[in-house]
C-alpha cells in the first residue's frame, strides 16, 4: 500500500484547510486510518483515525470541535478537513494506514505516506 498525503499549505488563523490521503496499491476500505502530525521540535503526535468503511472516527481533545476525519472508499482516499486552524495547528501531517484490529486508538500503523506540511500563521 502506498500513500500519498497533499492539501497542505498556508493559512491565516481561523482558516481550514483539507488535506488528502490517496492510497494506490490496493484498496484500503478495510482498513484503519489514521492521521498524525508533527510540529518543529517535538515528536509525531496521533490527531485521530477512522475505522473501516467509515463507520467510527476519532480525534483528540485538542482539535476535537474542529478537525474532522472522512473517507470515500470509492476513491481509495481518506480526507482530514481542518477548520479553525490555530498556529498551534502548523506541523507536517502524515497519513498512516493499519489493518483494523477494532480499536480506533491502535497506534500500531504498518504504512505510512510522507507528510504534507500545514503552516498557520497569527
Amino acid at each position: 500500500v502506498q500513500l500519498q498525503a497533499s492539501g497542505g499549505g498556508l493559512v491565516q488563523a481561523g482558516g481550514s484547510l483539507r488535506l488528502s490521503c490517496a492510497a494506490s496499491g490496493r484498496t484500503v476500505s478495510t482498513y484503519g486510518m489514521g492521521w498524525f502530525r508533527q510540529a518543529p521540535g517535538k515528536g509525531r503526535e496521533f490527531v485521530g483515525a477512522i475505522a473501516k468503511f467509515g463507520s467510527m472516527t476519532y480525534v483528540i481533545d485538542s482539535v476535537k470541535d474542529r478537525f474532522t476525519i472522512s473517507r470515500d472508499n470509492a476513491k481509495n482516499t481518506v480526507y482530514l478537513q481542518m477548520n479553525s486552524l490555530k498556529p498551534e495547528d502548523t506541523a507536517v501531517y502524515y497519513c498512516a494506514g493499519r489493518i483494523w484490529t477494532g480499536e480506533l486508538r491502535d497506534l500500531t500503523y504498518d504504512y505510512w505516506g510522507q507528510g504534507t506540511q500545514v503552516t498557520v500563521s497569527s
